[in-house]
């Protein structure tokens, strides 16, 4: 399989599995169990006026575009990665926590939208770990789907039984 194919594959994949993930983080936050998300405080940071806690019109669009395009960059990375081949979920759940610990511990601090996960608040933590797991379970699941072989219907069933009248040519006459 060709980079550009796995790389497709792997955005497709992406997208959905941010999906999964923008769900347990919308639950977390109806429930009380999280104040501000990521996602919002990175996209208010970046808008024109460049404060994160100030909000502004369109913000709920641009927060929705910007971390689907994120997911989908990252699913496409991790289709190229595995090299066209389906991938195991433990390896999605790894590469999860990997782009967790690459943005928490990372760059977002570094933006100055909130603290390194280390020091942010532990229910926000947890959330946006428990996220990110999802993210690399749904990621590895979608691409695995995506990737395994089809059957067709010239290749024989294991341990079907052919019909010794030979095949059936009534559809065509």
């Amino acid at each position: 399989m060709g980079v550009v194919r796995s790389a497709v594959q792997g955005a497709v994949a992406g997208l959905a599995a941010t999906a999964a993930m923008s769900a347990v983080m919308a639950a977390a936050r109806g429930e009380g169990r999280v104040g501000r998300l990521p996602p919002k405080l990175l996209t208010r940071r970046f808008l024109p006026g460049g404060r994160e806690y100030t909000p502004r019109p369109g913000e709920n669009l641009a927060t929705a575009v910007a971390h689907g395009g994120f997911g989908t960059a990252a699913g496409a990375v991790f289709g190229v990665l595995t090299g066209g081949r389906p991938p195991r979920v433990r390896t999605g759940l790894a590469y999860g926590l990997g782009v967790w610990l690459a943005s928490y511990e990372g760059w977002v601090p570094r933006v100055t939208v909130q603290p390194p996960a280390h020091r942010d608040a532990p229910a926000r933590t947890a959330v946006m770990a428990a996220a990110h797991l999802v993210y690399g379970c749904a990621l590895a699941a979608v691409l695995r789907r995506m990737r395994r072989p089809r059957r067709s219907a010239a290749r024989p069933v294991r341990g079907a039984v052919e019909d010794p009248r030979g095949p059936d040519t009534t559809a065509e006459r």
